[in-house]
């Protein structure tokens, strides 16, 4: 007979994603997510399997959380080039600029190498490119062009702030994206 479980698998993997935010995704062991999540490793193991399945359990779940970022960024936006960057600004807030370039990178790593999690990134990012094209075109096909390229810059911008922290990480990247909207719009 199953047991209820006491603590849902939403809250358990958003606690253990923050935990491979903080530690890394090759520093996670069932110990360490046990730790975080105040479940038993064997509960773990009995719900996941490996190690390796927790991980990806875990990042699906930070894909989906990204995923109704998204959309309620994009319900709540003005649909013209200044609601695009703020969906960008809301998607990669400051207060998490530099967790995000540095662990979050490595997260990045393992959404690239895993072709569950890639597909899922891909996925995020042409939704992503669509809605911002519908902020910086009235023609569908330009705007997924511009949606791609804003997205682009977007990151760009996020790294090299990382490198040069010469302002503020919103105040860096919200000038980046000004500048090319003012640019390509």
């Amino acid at each position: 007979m199953a047991r209820n479980k006491t603590i849902p698998d939403d809250q358990v993997l958003d606690t253990i994603f923050e935990t491979v935010l903080e530690t890394g995704p090759s520093n996670l062991t069932f110990a360490r997510a046990s730790k975080a999540c105040n479940l038993s490793p064997a509960t773990l193991v009995q719900r996941y399997g490996t190690r390796d399945a927790l991980l990806v359990a875990t990042l699906l779940r930070a894909w989906d959380r990204l995923d109704a970022e998204t959309h309620a960024a994009d319900q709540e936006e003005a649909l013209d080039p200044n609601g695009a960057i703020e969906i960008l600004l809301r998607l990669m807030p400051p207060e998490t600029a530099d967790r995000d370039s540095t662990n979050g990178l490595l997260v990045l790593h393992e959404d690239i190498c895993n072709p569950q999690l890639r597909a899922r990134g891909a996925a995020w990012g042409h939704h992503l490119a669509a809605i911002l094209g519908r902020r910086l075109s009235d023609h569908p096909e330009e705007g997924k062009k511009l949606g791609w390229q804003m997205a682009s810059t977007w990151q760009g911008a996020h790294i090299w702030w990382a490198f040069t922290r010469e302002q503020p990480a919103d105040q860096s990247i919200r000038a980046t994206l000004e500048e090319w909207v003012a640019r390509n719009i």
